[in-house]
């Protein structure tokens, strides 16, 4: 039984969630539905609901009540988890001013409709003083939080608690060692696929209905959810009861609004899967970002671009999309497993992925630390982008514009997708060896008893442990890029030939 200490304790956390629920709602309505003209009233509405959030979770109130829970030392690890995440929230939150928290809130609210404007205009320049404004105010986050290396470390640790940028390099470099003779290998291969045949007329309504009947294939409940069009596909969870999605569409390929779907379903899952007994608290949350990502990439390139699932999925699609009726079943899979060079990270393949986070992992550390300034990010993105992937952006809009993180001031996170990827693999890697017909169930169309792997083994943790131990408890051992580099191996030299 919690004591009562314990009881007042929780009351004022679950406060902070919901401060925070609020602000996501805000926020996926900006993306979703708002209208263009209100772009400036919505920056003083999450303005002054950051502000709330933050006296929440700093007021001294639940200073004091986190110190009496300490006090207990309570083994229960429930509550365990729930005060160990809180001090740590709390002890970053209370060197943060109010004010600040405020001005970042405005700050992002406007760079993020300017960042729209600019990429659909293609100007950089317009976006520019909105980057060097909220560039200028994480550089301030990362002082008063404090690091021992770098102020990227700081602003890393909200996504990935623990990561540092130094560890994280050593990781990337090891992944560049081995992927870079593999693309090279996939370059040169006897084999080539045909991409062209994914550019055949696909309807919108369609594709939006079949990609609705994947996401609930694998196990996604629209009664606790939704789904919607935005320019820059994301899930937004404010509860298990309550996860939104979103993706954009292309009635020229197809794969774009499907992918996208399963990428953010995977994410949707993970959010759906928590449990709701702990909703509002730490035990009721993602552990980090990488691991969520690991969930959006595990579905949507582990088991979506897989032979597997199109054995059951491709009539389907011929069935839904004429225009695919002549194309084989072999000629789909290969052709959705396309590796080559292109120029938008969402949209590229998963072997060249990680090279565009590589990308971005080293412009935002320079821009953090005032080794790259913001006039010279275009320049930068296409030189960066030559010497990792050979191609050299013809517009800002599919260059350094096509993210819209740097609006929402989340320097530090695009790490997370390739810590994702990693962890991904040895997620998939363990659940095969747990469930040993698991490929004839997904081609089958079975893809419920993945899910309920996942949830049982990572989604019902919450923040119970963290995300290396996470991971050395499903998969026994610690990450590695080696899984990842052996399911592309295994994976592409049958399709490739070489």
């Amino acid at each position: 039984m919690p004591s009562a200490a314990y009881e007042a304790f929780i009351s004022r956390v679950k406060e902070i969630s919901t401060a925070r629920a609020i602000e996501s709602v805000l926020e996926w309505d900006q993306e979703t539905y708002m209208p263009p003209r209100g772009a400036e009233p919505r920056a003083a509405q999450l303005a002054l609901i950051a502000g709330v959030a933050h006296q929440r979770l700093t007021d001294e109130a639940l200073g004091r009540a986190l110190a009496a829970v300490e006090r207990e030392a309570d083994p229960d690890p429930v509550v365990a988890t729930n005060v160990r995440e809180m001090r740590r929230l709390y002890d970053r939150a209370v060197k943060l001013p109010t004010e600040l928290v405020q001005e970042i809130a405005r700050t992002v609210a406007l760079a993020k409709t300017a960042w729209v404007r600019a990429r659909k205009e293609n100007r950089f320049a317009d976006f520019a003083p909105h980057l060097e404004r909220v560039l200028e105010l994480k550089r301030t986050v990362a002082e008063k939080i404090g690091y021992t290396t770098e102020p990227y470390d700081a602003l890393m640790d909200e996504f990935e608690p623990g990561a540092r940028a130094a560890d994280v390099q050593r990781t990337f470099d090891e992944l560049k060692r081995q992927l870079v003779p593999l693309v090279r290998a996939i370059r040169d291969a006897p084999r080539q696929p045909n991409p062209q045949l994914l550019t055949r007329p696909a309807p919108v309504a369609a594709q939006a209905a079949f990609g609705r009947r994947v996401a609930a294939d694998m196990g996604f409940d629209f009664e606790a959810g939704r789904l919607d069009v935005s320019v820059h596909p994301f899930c937004s969870g404010t509860s298990p009861l309550d996860v939104r999605l979103t993706t954009r569409y292309d009635e020229n390929y197809l794969p774009a609004s499907l992918f996208g779907i399963m990428h953010e379903t995977g994410h949707g899952l993970y959010e759906q899967g928590l449990d709701p007994a702990h909703a509002g608290t730490p035990m009721g949350t993602s552990v980090s970002l990488g691991i969520h990502e690991s969930q959006s990439r595990l579905w949507e390139n582990l088991v979506g671009r897989s032979r597997s699932f199109w054995a059951h999925y491709f009539p389907l699609l011929q069935a839904e999309f004429p225009a695919f009726a002549d194309v084989s079943l072999e000629d789909w899979t290969f052709a959705i497993n396309t590796v080559r060079p292109s120029y938008i990270r969402v949209e590229a393949d998963e072997v060249t992925y990680n090279l565009h986070i590589l990308l971005r992992f080293d412009l935002e550390r320079q821009l953090v630390d005032g080794r790259l300034r913001v006039q010279e990010v275009p320049e930068a993105w296409n030189e960066s982008f030559q010497g990792l992937l050979g191609l050299t952006p013809r517009t800002d809009t599919e260059g350094c514009l096509q993210d819209i993180h740097w609006s929402m001031g989340i320097l530090g996170y695009f790490p997370t997708y390739a810590l994702g990827n990693l962890y991904a693999a040895q997620f998939f890697r363990a659940a095969r060896r747990a469930l040993p017909d698991l490929e004839q169930r997904i081609a089958r169309g079975e893809l419920r008893p993945l899910r309920e792997w996942l949830r049982e083994n990572i989604h019902r943790h919450g923040q119970r442990y963290r995300a290396h131990e996470l991971v050395q408890r499903v998969t026994g051992e610690a990450l590695s890029p080696t899984p990842f580099f052996e399911y592309l191996r295994d994976k592409y030299q049958p399709l490739y030939g070489f």
